[in-house]
């Protein structure tokens, strides 16, 4: 019976993972999830319903602890961007979640891999992927290796991708890689799959191709996605030069994607992606209503966006720039620190002002010089930094660990204060402050924007911007005002 069985969810804070706990909480599995940082799972609707344990997946006695009682264990962290030793810590982390998994006696292991084709040679990122599902496949206990190709959701890293590549350019030379044969999946449907995992009666150990059984070309991707979302006609063009890294870089510049993650997905493309088998067909059923098709899977896509309801995003996991938190105040004492501490009260309802708080970044824009914060985000895109157009999940409303452009969101007192984390390449730790507090019939508005230095180079940085500054702060305090004013 599920009700019996206890799973573990790794990557729980990712767009994978995140989406997985609710579903298999809704098919009556207890619920465990393994992450580094549990405030990040402060605010999720699922939080009362899960056990959550602080851990490291690199740590033996933190996965061993966390792998006690259970019966299935979901294996789903990628560390994609993640500095140039990613496929040594991937690798490692995989053999600790198997030998973790054999001494607590868990049933099955269920990892998300790549599909690739065989004999040839992989990217790097896939090459990785695939050492994973082997080393868990050689472990001592049976492991479920599911291997997808372009998944299709509302925030996918693969989705946002084609989305702004589309919608971007009208007229786009691209390279050979364009034609390539690719099955994409709904993320509906590998969730469906993944879910269905651990009422697998077999004892399996293999690989098993996930797919639409829609084989399309990368090119027919971006036409399918202009026709949706009805768009004028585009116009590809296929390069005889596959290009690898300056199409990274070009994808980088063009989409939210940063350089780091853009580099990998588009590598991973430079060979046909198609399911050598439909096995999995004989072992678990299909989903509700079948397959979705590529169309039917970019309109869900679409429809989440324009709702507002998009579940989870590739933004919300880290970007693996350092994420030490912003100390508080008293702890200064003795440091370098740089702030720009402004405030205003206007005759506003403080709810007014934290609605425009709350919706600040995306298409809302930061409320100052537009043309300012644009330049600045593509000068970080150009040294590989996460750019400012990495947009929100949601339009209205916030949690932990929600991107908002090249900011991540560190605190939030609803209703009174956000506190923003920068994920920009900047030489020390920077974060941005918005408070809102009553003042008799009207509001208090504080603006802090706060830098720690890290040597000689970070205190340059700011006296760099420092007449930016000067400009660009004031007018978001008083923009902030006026439109919470206009809005009542």
């Amino acid at each position: 019976m599920t009700e019996s069985q206890l799973v573990l969810v790794t990557g729980a804070t990712g767009y994978i993972g995140g989406r997985l706990v609710p579903r298999l909480l809704a098919r009556g599995y207890r619920v465990r999830v393994l992450v580094r940082t549990p405030a990040r799972l402060d605010h999720v609707p699922w939080h009362d319903d899960v056990d959550i344990v602080a851990g490291d997946l690199s740590s033996v006695d933190d996965t061993a602890a966390a792998c006690e009682g259970v019966h299935t264990a979901f294996y789903l962290v990628h560390s994609m961007g993640s500095g140039k030793q990613f496929e040594e810590t991937e690798q490692h982390n995989a053999r600790v979640m198997a030998d973790a998994a054999a001494l607590a006696e868990v049933t099955r292991v269920v990892y998300l891999g790549g599909l690739h084709p065989e004999g040839v040679k992989l990217s790097p990122h896939m090459r990785s992927r695939t050492a994973v599902g082997k080393i868990l496949l050689d472990g001592p206990v049976p492991a479920v290796v599911f291997q997808a190709g372009v998944v299709i959701g509302s925030g996918s890293a693969s989705f946002e991708m084609i989305r702004h590549l589309t919608e971007n350019l009208r007229v786009m030379p691209a390279p050979s890689w364009v034609t390539n044969e690719i099955e994409p999946i709904a993320i509906r449907d590998v969730l469906h799959y993944l879910a269905s995992a651990p009422a697998l009666t077999e004892p399996l150990n293999r690989t098993f191709d996930l797919g639409s059984r829609e084989v399309l070309t990368y090119a027919a991707l971006m036409y399918g996605y202009a026709h949706e979302a009805h768009l004028p006609p585009r116009h590809i063009y296929a390069l005889p030069v596959p290009a690898p890294r300056l199409a990274g870089w070009w994808v980088a510049l063009v989409t939210p994607i940063p350089h780091s993650m853009a580099v990998p997905l588009v590598q991973s493309l430079q060979h046909p992606a198609v399911c050598s088998e439909h096995d999995v067909d004989a072992v678990l059923p299909l989903p509700p209503g079948g397959l979705t098709s590529y169309r039917h899977a970019v309109r869900l896509a679409l429809r989440r966006i324009q709702l507002g309801e998009v579940e989870t995003a590739w933004t919300s996991a880290s970007s693996g720039v350092a994420a030490d938190p912003l100390p508080s105040d008293p702890d200064w004492a003795g440091r370098t620190v740089y702030v720009d501490d402004r405030s205003k009260t206007a005759p506003v309802r403080p709810e007014a002002v934290w609605k425009v708080i709350e919706g600040i970044g995306g298409d809302n824009g930061w409320y100052s010089l537009p043309a300012a914060w644009v330049i600045r985000g593509l000068a970080d895109k150009l040294v590989g930094g996460a750019g400012h157009n990495r947009g929100r999940r949601n339009p209205t409303s916030l949690v932990v660990g929600d991107a908002v452009d090249w900011w991540r969101v560190e605190h939030i007192d609803p209703g009174r204060q956000l506190r923003l984390r920068a994920e920009m390449r900047v030489p020390g730790g920077a974060w941005l402050e918005l408070t809102a507090e009553p003042d008799g019939d009207g509001t208090r508005y504080r603006q802090r924007a706060i830098y720690f230095p890290r040597g000689l180079l970070g205190k340059l940085y700011w006296w760099a911007i420092f007449p930016f500054h000067g400009i660009i702060f004031p007018s978001m305090a008083k923009n902030i005002l006026a439109r919470a004013a206009a809005s009542g």
